[in-house]
């Protein structure tokens, strides 16, 4: 799907023709079905003015001249009016139901491409852009956009009724129909000046009600944070300080709307004043029938609702144009990840992982990870180990192609990641995070994601992640709800369910970034002896020196670049740098010990 964004400054109104236009293109049935049945209701409604002239001359005025009427000239009027009532019911819900259908298809379709677009998107770039904005995009963005759908049909449907009323007024008395037609200019520099005082507010408000949701969804996501720390009158201001800056334009918008639309009710029946004025002099005059000045006051009436009509369609452009331009932002973003047609095996034996001279940058100046390269060979184990921000949580997400490097390539028994076809990479290796995501689903529902897997495939996955026990004790045991987050379970707990999520799928390699640091550590030991029997390339994100000790082989980073590769007792021995890190809790507890007895001799000297 293509879209283009109508360009802003051409103007609102042609800016917001062009966003109806795509939904016409898209939806051009279901826009000719309900045009069709608002040129209906035009018609009719137009034929209504027909039918009350004709009964004004042909019913009404004999009927007091003569003094009586007869029975044939009240059942035509009756059946003619009744007629055109029913015609006009089968526009209405024709206009009605397409204008429906058409909209809610559109909002339904942006929402498919803008979600789809997010998925296809990498991670770089949703870094860049808040969860707020990206909810308003698909949500509050998309449902302004095709607003003005809802109108359209109508107002489409009334501009030929106007232009009907419009011929027939003239056919009846073209100098009434000159002097009502004179509110026309008036309307249309009324509509003019709306624009030009709404479209800066609608584009403001639309922008806060991304912030507004931005905030609420910080403040939810932290909520632990504001809650331990007594931050709630905090988060309150600044949700109150964005939502009160939301209220103030949105209200100020009111107000030009609150404006605009009395004067678009009142410029037509002014004309109606001015042509009954006119009319009821032409006719003392000799020179029209009453009929006339009855049919051109009533058609001034029905083409004042088409002057509405339009009016509410150009009154949705702003929000609209602002909505699309937001939403275009989000389909017309590039760094999506390109995909080639390679595959490989997705069962078997561990992965053979190669990395090769790979660099990344978030910041231009300064790269994170530079000419980083390693190999590790089938169903063997290695730690990552470094310092904070040598790069290692970076490594793990271009190991699993989370994003793509800025040089270098990393491969999988062979093959650049950047070649393999959609779908390859997650069927062959999975990713294990520091930081766990449980859904308010059951533990079945957060280990299977919804794939096919057996009961004993899932208790296999529990066991080999230590979770199997704890799960059992659970009162539904596999059905226990966990809720939002797994709240109800402990860290450890989320961690080694996260595991089992991924061991469940069998990968041939699994890329773990610190992903036992709340379990302790006579459970970590039993997870990675466990592990060893899996039969998966093992990377992982390593800290405690019992879990780097049961590597086959450690990589060594500092400052973005491999420091030293080999097994833990090499680098130890000749790696003063390695050493001083993995040794470093059990040194500073050494020194606290030094410090207690000294303390406790000077102590006792002293007595």
């Amino acid at each position: 799907m293509t879209s283009r964004r109508p360009v802003a400054s051409a103007g609102t109104i042609r800016d917001g023709f062009a966003v109806l236009w795509v939904a016409i293109k898209r939806e051009p049935w279901i826009f000719t079905l309900s045009t069709l049945g608002s040129v209906l209701f035009g018609a009719l409604t137009v034929a209504d003015a027909w039918v009350l002239g004709w009964a004004t001359d042909n019913v009404v005025l004999p009927a007091f001249d003569e003094g009586v009427t007869t029975t044939g000239g009240l059942v035509t009027v009756l059946a003619l009016f009744v007629g055109v009532a029913l015609l006009r019911a089968v526009g209405i819900v024709a206009r009605r139901l397409g204008a429906g259908i058409m909209q809610y298809r559109m909002q339904a379709h942006y929402r498919r491409a803008v979600t789809r677009q997010y998925l296809r998107l990498p991670m770089s770039w949703h870094q860049q852009h808040p969860t707020g904005q990206l909810l308003s995009n698909a949500n509050a963005d998309v449902e302004a956009a095709w607003a003005p759908i809802a109108p359209l049909p109508m107002a489409v449907g009334t501009v030929a009724m106007m232009v009907i009323a419009v011929v027939q007024m003239f056919l009846a008395d073209s100098v009434m129909a000159l002097v009502g037609l004179l509110v026309f200019p008036l309307v249309i520099v009324a509509n003019i000046a709306f624009q030009r005082l709404q479209s800066p507010l609608i584009t403001r408000a639309q922008a806060l009600r991304a912030e507004v949701s931005e905030v609420a969804h910080e403040s939810f996501d932290g909520a632990l944070v504001v809650k331990t720390l007594g931050r709630e009158q905090e988060e309150t201001a600044r949700f109150a300080a964005k939502a009160h800056d939301l209220r103030d334009v949105a209200a100020r918008a009111g107000k030009v709307r609150a404006a605009f639309d009395p004067a678009l009710e009142a410029l037509p029946n002014l004309g109606v004043l001015a042509v009954l004025s006119v009319g009821v002099l032409r006719v003392l005059d000799g020179q029209t029938d009453p009929g006339d000045v009855v049919t051109v006051a009533y058609l001034l009436t029905i083409v004042a609702f088409p002057i509405r009509s339009l009016g509410w369609l150009v009154g949705e452009f702003p929000r609209s144009v602002v909505g699309f331009q937001r939403v275009g932002s989000v389909l017309e973003a590039t760094g999506e990840m390109v995909y080639g047609d390679r595959r490989i095996a997705v069962t078997g034996d561990g992965a053979r992982l190669e990395v090769s001279h790979l660099a990344y940058r978030y910041d231009a100046d300064q790269p994170l990870l530079d000419d980083v390269s390693f190999t590790v060979e089938p169903g063997r184990t290695v730690a990552v180990v470094g310092a904070t921000a040598s790069g290692k949580s970076t490594l793990t997400t271009l190991l699993v192609r989370l994003v793509d490097p800025d040089e270098g390539a990393v491969r999988i028994d062979g093959h650049d990641l950047r070649e393999l076809r959609s779908g390859t990479l997650a069927d062959s290796m999975a990713l294990v995070g520091q930081h766990t995501f449980l859904f308010d689903d059951t533990v079945r529902g957060n280990v299977t994601l919804g794939a096919d897997f057996d009961d004993d495939e899932i208790w296999e996955a529990l066991r080999t992640a230590q979770a199997d026990g704890f799960v059992a004790a659970l009162p539904d045991g596999l059905d226990t709800r966990l809720g939002e987050r797994g709240a109800t379970l402990s860290g450890g707990q989320r961690q080694r369910l996260s595991l089992a999520r991924a061991l469940v799928r069998r990968p041939r390699l699994l890329v773990m970034d610190d992903a036992t640091s709340a379990v302790d550590p006579e459970v970590e030991a039993r997870i990675l002896a466990a592990l060893q029997d899996f039969g998966a390339t093992i990377l992982v994100v390593a800290y405690r020196k019992a879990t780097i000790s049961l590597a086959d082989e450690v990589v060594y980073l500092r400052n973005g670049r491999v420091a030293d590769h080999g097994t833990h007792p090499e680098l130890l021995s000749r790696t003063p740098g390695y050493a001083d890190l993995v040794n470093a809790y059990e040194q500073a507890a050494a020194e606290r010990a030094a410090e207690t007895e000294a303390g406790e001799g000077e102590e006792v000297t002293s007595r």
